[in-house]
């Protein structure tokens, strides 16, 4: 990463950390922290990214404003963090889509809906669209299979490779070795952390967030958005398989695993992302780097209306409202998709990519 006045200021303050270490149990960055007596470019942008912004160490800070040291670690790592979206953005040339970050993907997805959705009226026409279509491969009779697949694979493998050319950016900059990214007991280690959401605990009590008090509302609230994101990503995978294994074609029954599977994991998109918009909104803004607040929030509508949109064409298949429900989820989940590597979705990335430095670091080399 180019060097900025936020690497500095990262240096800066981890020092300051470093000689006090009040907050050595709260997560996992200062564990890290203490491993390291001084901090070059790559140690505090794996410490950002470590960082779950459970911001319990601002409020414990003896040194936080209005002090004159002005010790800030959530704020100072949040922005990092952006910075470091922006910095291994693949190809570069959308690294600007993270400035304004919120109404580019507001812009797209929108666009990208309406010309899905016009596409379908206008090729099939009007009475296929809106018919009723019922039994084995109904959905395909307003989109055909082919298209669905072809448009929806082609953004996200794109993004599948925009995250791995990112991630490789960022692990060679924090110094760690290629090898240490699959170690399996790292690896183990870190998908457990971050399914658990084990460091928005803030040390076992919660995080601060949104005020000075405990709570785990931020811990449950990402619970339901990341497992209800990964159950219907499951869900598509097992209809993946019926089709072209089993060659049975979508929709299917009401009971069936991709549906089960998906009904959860909308259930799941309708319930985290109101809640941490919730809590967003009633957030104090000191230890918050409010200027990506666009980007959480796009996001997070985001996730919301896939799963909205998901559940509405499930209630609704048999109906004549299927064909427009189709069409407007297929183009927002193709919006999705076509952000992914230049929105929060990258946090992920990024997040797993430090929690299994950390364990390589604790767990591997002990």
């Amino acid at each position: 990463m180019p060097e900025t006045e936020t690497l500095d200021e990262a240096k800066r303050i981890m020092q300051i950390c470093n000689a006090c270490r009040y907050c050595e149990g709260y997560c996992a960055v200062f564990p890290a922290m203490t491993k390291r007596l001084n901090f070059n470019d790559g140690d505090v942008t794996y410490l950002a990214n470590l960082c779950h912004g459970c911001q319990g160490c601002y409020y414990a800070c003896q040194y936080a404003p209005p002090h004159e040291f002005a010790v800030n670690v959530p704020k100072t790592f949040a922005k990092l963090r952006g910075e470091t979206y922006r910095d291994y953005a693949w190809p570069g040339i959308f690294k600007k889509l993270f400035e304004g970050n919120g109404k580019w993907v507001a812009l797209i997805v929108v666009a990208l809906t309406v010309i899905v959705t016009g596409l379908t009226y206008a090729i099939q026409g009007v009475d296929v669209v809106s018919g009723v279509h019922t039994g084995e491969g109904s959905f395909y009779k307003v989109i055909p299979h082919d298209v669905i697949v072809y448009v929806a694979s082609a953004p996200f493998l794109f993004a599948i490779l925009a995250f791995f050319v990112g991630l490789m950016k960022f692990w060679k900059d924090i110094g760690a070795k290629p090898m240490d990214l699959l170690h399996p007991r790292a690896l183990t280690k870190a998908l457990k952390d971050a399914g658990q959401m084990k460091y928005m605990g803030g040390g076992g009590h919660g995080c601060n967030y949104p005020d000075d008090n405990f709570s785990m509302g931020r811990r449950v609230a990402h619970q339901f958005t990341m497992w209800g994101f990964l159950l219907c990503f499951a869900a598509t995978s097992v209809a993946t398989i019926y089709h072209y294994v089993f060659g049975w074609p979508a929709p299917y029954d009401y009971f069936s695993v991709p549906v089960v599977l998906g009904t959860l994991g909308g259930i799941g998109l309708l319930i985290g992302p109101p809640g941490l918009l919730m809590i967003k909104k009633k957030a104090d803004p000191e230890p918050q780097d409010t200027k990506q607040h666009g980007m959480d929030i796009a996001f997070l509508w985001l996730l919301f209306l896939t799963g909205l949109t998901g559940l509405a064409l499930l209630a609704l298949r048999e109906t004549s409202l299927m064909g427009l429900l189709l069409a407007v989820h297929l183009g927002i989940v193709l919006g999705m998709f076509v952000t992914f590597p230049y929105g929060k979705m990258v946090h992920a990335v990024y997040r797993l990519g430090a929690l299994i430095r950390f364990a390589h670091e604790n767990d591997v080399k002990k």
